[in-house]
C-alpha cells in the first residue's frame, strides 16, 4: 500500500478487493481511532467516500444540537418535570373514572 501525504492530510493508496473489501491501512484507522468491531458511518458527499466511525458521528450530533441549547438549560431536568406532570395528569385522570366524579 503506498503512502501518500498532502500538507496536514493522511492519505493512502489502496485497492478495491471481491465483495466491495476495502482495506484501511493501519496509520489511518490509528489517525482515526478505529478499533476492530468499531461499527462505522459511510457517507459520498461531493463524489468522495467520508467514513466515521459511529461513536464520531454521535459525538458531532451531541456537539451541534448542545450549540442551540443555553447553559442555564437541564434538559434531563425539564424531561423529568414533563414527566411528573403526565404522570399527574395520568393519576387525576384515573381517580375521576374510577370515581365518576371531578375533583376538587
Amino acid at each position: 500500500m503506498e503512502h501518500l501525504s498532502q500538507d496536514s492530510t493522511t492519505q493512502a493508496l489502496s485497492k478495491m478487493h471481491s465483495g466491495g473489501r476495502l482495506v484501511v491501512p493501519s496509520h489511518l484507522r490509528e489517525a482515526l481511532h478505529f478499533n476492530v468491531g468499531d461499527q462505522l458511518l459511510l457517507r459520498v458527499e461531493d463524489g468522495e467516500l467520508r467514513v466515521i466511525s459511529r461513536m464520531e458521528a454521535i459525538r458531532r450530533a451531541q456537539q451541534l444540537i448542545a450549540q442551540s441549547i443555553p447553559a442555564s438549560v437541564s434538559l434531563v431536568d425539564e424531561l423529568i418535570a414533563d414527566r411528573r406532570a403526565e404522570a399527574a395528569r395520568e393519576d387525576s385522570e384515573f381517580h375521576i373514572s374510577r370515581s365518576g366524579s371531578l375533583p376538587e
